[in-house]
């Protein structure tokens, strides 16, 4: 697999899980923390996936 893909996987799967995130202490999906964790999670993926790849 090629250092793309692994980012690409890593920041789609991150953002995902960020945004489900509020979930945990009863917070909406479509909310402003929702949002916030889903990019703080995308770059966490995009992270990893380069670290992994290289």
């Amino acid at each position: 697999m090629g250092s793309r893909s692994l980012t690409w996987i890593g920041m789609i799967l991150g953002s995902l899980v960020g945004g489900f995130v509020p979930l945990l202490w009863g917070g909406d999906t479509f909310s402003l923390s929702s949002i916030a964790f889903s990019g703080i999670g995308g770059l966490l993926g995009i992270y990893l996936g380069y670290r992994l790849s290289h």
